[in-house]
């Protein structure tokens, strides 16, 4: 016995060393794509089976916040920049032959953006389409008969057209549904709050995202990726000035075509960015992202916290569901800057991950993981007849994940146990 207990052991220590995760720059180098981060593209075509639910158990509400769908870039300087420097190297003669690919293609995407910033993209629409199909027919108790589910978007129009396409599509399936939607103010204040303590402590961590940039984006590495395009470094230094803004617009852009039927089978990385500069730039936005909604101690934990209202509506929400006995649906659509701290909030897949030390950072914290195009968090409420107990499993982009919390039926748990858990996460500073 003593030895099977040293074996399991001596298991157990192995155990981090064979799940280790795979580095970013591997993971890029795999699939540069995935540098996209926010821009990634909702990664659906190989979802993993669900597990089934413990015997008697049937679904019958969901709590859902989402992300809009694909979009274009929202700042016309993302578009504008590149055309605009690239242009200024043509016109002197100073552009490689990829440069001049590159300036191509980016006039045509400027042209194609003409009063559509910010907007749902074909590919977005279709996400939602797709996402609520799958929510349906993963969990078909929920919607059965006149079940009513209640949609509510932020006021920005491409989470309201993010909303109409999933529920047009639940209607489609059912059209005995009773579905009431709604885009207002009203609801601001959870679906999209703005809390002044998180934006004055982001305010102040901005010398440690200065120095992450400082640290990542030497001289030497800008003029690498800089003379890809220009065959002049002297003319990048004085008529360029600023390769950063330079290069970060043009990333955003490359990485931006995924979202556009149009545009996403033209590879603008190959020759322009390599998997190393996309470890690179990512690792500066990922840095950036854990500082704006990460539960870090560099802005007093006030990232992850900013979304607490809209945890506590996730709880009032299922409490009604509970007590009516009705089958029903609360389905939010809104930001990745909302779903990523709520997210860190909730404590998924270990993304409450508490640090100082952003050099390690991606070791542990991955926003890409959280946040794509129509990201979203489902949590599925299950009952058993003769029984008051309530089961949930929570997925994040149609996976199933972990909670901090102990359970004896995994990936369920009882929602006992995690009310209490959301309620001691939210604490008492709401306001």
């Amino acid at each position: 016995m003593k030895r099977l207990s040293s074996l399991i052991l001596a298991l157990l220590l192995l155990t981090p060393a064979v799940t280790a995760r795979t580095s970013v720059d591997e993971v890029f180098k795999s699939n540069i794509r995935l540098s996209a981060n926010n821009y990634l593209a909702y990664p659906d075509s190989e979802l993993p089976q669900l597990t089934p639910a413990p015997n008697g158990y049937q679904p019958f509400f969901i709590n859902h916040y989402g992300r809009h769908g694909s979009r274009w870039l929202i700042d016309p300087k993302d578009y504008s920049i590149p055309v605009e420097q690239l242009t200024k190297a043509e016109r002197n003669g100073k552009l490689t032959k990829r440069g001049k690919q590159v300036l191509e293609a980016c006039r045509t995407i400027l042209k194609a953006s003409d009063k559509r910033l910010g907007e749902l993209s074909d590919i977005g629409a279709e996400q939602h389409q797709r996402i609520a199909k799958r929510m349906f027919l993963n969990f078909p108790e929920v919607w059965q008969g006149d079940a009513h589910v209640d949609a509510r978007s932020t006021v920005v129009i491409r989470c309201i057209l993010s909303m109409l396409n999933a529920t047009s599509t639940l209607k489609s399936l059912n059209p005995q549904l009773s579905i009431t939607t709604d885009a207002s103010e009203h609801d601001m204040y959870y679906m999209n709050y703005r809390d002044t303590a998180a934006i004055a402590a982001q305010r102040a961590a901005r010398p440690a995202v200065e120095a992450m940039k400082a640290k990542l984006f030497t001289p030497k590495r800008l003029e690498t990726i800089t003379s890809r395009l220009f065959n002049d470094k002297k003319f990048v230094r004085d008529s360029i000035g600023d390769a950063f803004t330079l290069v970060m617009r043009l990333f955003d852009v490359v990485s931006n075509m995924q979202s556009h039927h149009d545009f996403e089978n033209i590879d603008l990385y190959t020759g322009v960015f390599t998997a190393d500069d996309a470890t690179l730039i990512w690792t500066y936005n990922n840095a950036r992202w854990y500082l704006y909604s990460g539960d870090t101690p560099i802005t007093h934990h006030t990232g992850a916290l900013a979304h607490r209202h809209l945890l506590l509506n996730f709880i009032e929400a299922a409490d009604r569901a509970i007590a009516s006995g009705r089958n029903s649906a609360t389905l939010r659509f809104g930001h990745e800057s909302v779903v990523l701290p709520t997210v860190c909030l909730m404590g998924l897949n270990g993304m409450d991950y508490s640090t100082s030390d952003l050099a390690t950072l991606a070791e542990h914290w991955r926003s890409y993981e959280v946040f794509p195009m129509a990201a979203n968090i489902q949590i599925i409420y299950y009952r058993k007849a003769g029984s008051d107990d309530i089961l949930v499993k929570i997925l994040l982009n149609e996976h199933e994940a972990s909670l901090p919390i102990a359970t004896d039926c995994a990936p369920y748990y009882h929602w006992r146990d995690v009310r209490a858990h959301f309620m001691s996460r939210i604490g008492t500073s709401l306001n």
